[in-house]
């Protein structure tokens, strides 16, 4: 369920909630690699930081670390939708843009706010829109193959009616802080209310760009129906090739 963004969180609700055991989190703690603070001799983590800590660890995994963290966020995600695949219930035509406007980073985020906004399901643009700009400055949400997945800093039950994804490509490239320095021309905006659902669908989203040819399909197809037609198969697609 959705959790107030300044809640904090025990060792072992860390590790519930970032789907690790607790000697995987014992070890980052131990290493520095995760956000957390001292009380009294008790270790407390702050869900606004491991949200942060979370998505970017997320959209940094590959091959064998991805399938694994996938698997486990899977399981959690089950509990809540009943069914593996997740795209039809997130992502609907309308919610495509294929031939987006913007040139800068500020540019697209404000687009892709606004196409949220037509869904009827944001209850705030601004706020969203300001969430969205506090993600990109703690870390850059673009990946490599020129793709960018924007989502807000803390996901809160108040920004949304209910989840979805805005999907859109940008008729030029546009930079936006790519680890592999190049620019980014396809977008998945992730507007999710609850926590499990919100990191599966980044780890869902880069195994289908990892494990099948969605980005180059995304670039050759001719509107949103076929958008969607991609988004729908590439998904069935990883999900068998992970088997």
């Amino acid at each position: 369920m959705p959790l107030m963004p300044y809640k904090e969180f025990s060792m072992d609700e860390a590790a519930r909630y970032l789907h690790l055991n607790r000697r995987e989190l014992e070890e980052l703690v131990k290493t520095g690699e995760i956000p957390f603070e001292k009380r009294g001799g008790r270790v407390v983590f702050r869900r606004i930081e491991l949200d942060g800590w979370a998505s970017k660890r997320i959209l940094g995994l590959g091959g064998k670390r991805l399938d694994e963290y996938h698997r486990k966020t899977t399981r959690a995600t089950l509990e809540l939708l009943k069914k593996e695949t997740i795209m039809p219930e997130l992502i609907k035509p309308e919610y495509i843009a294929p031939a987006m406007p913007g040139k800068t980073k500020a540019s697209v985020l404000q687009v892709l706010v606004e196409i949220a906004d037509t869904t009827g399901l944001v209850g705030n643009p601004k706020d969203l829109l300001k969430s969205l700009q506090e993600r990109e400055e703690l870390c850059s949400t673009g990946l490599a193959d020129g793709l960018a997945v924007p989502h807000p800093r803390c996901p809160q039950e108040y920004l949304f009616e209910s989840s979805f994804i805005i999907v859109g490509r940008t008729l030029q490239e546009i930079p936006f802080g790519a680890p592999d320095g190049m620019p980014s021309d396809l977008f998945f905006l992730t507007c999710c209310q609850d926590d499990r659902l919100h990191l599966h669908t980044l780890a869902r989203i880069c195994l289908m760009a990892q494990k099948t040819k969605m980005l180059q399909r995304l670039r050759e197809a001719a509107d949103a129906e076929e958008t969607h037609k991609v988004i729908l198969e590439s998904e069935v697609e990883a999900l068998q090739a992970r088997r």
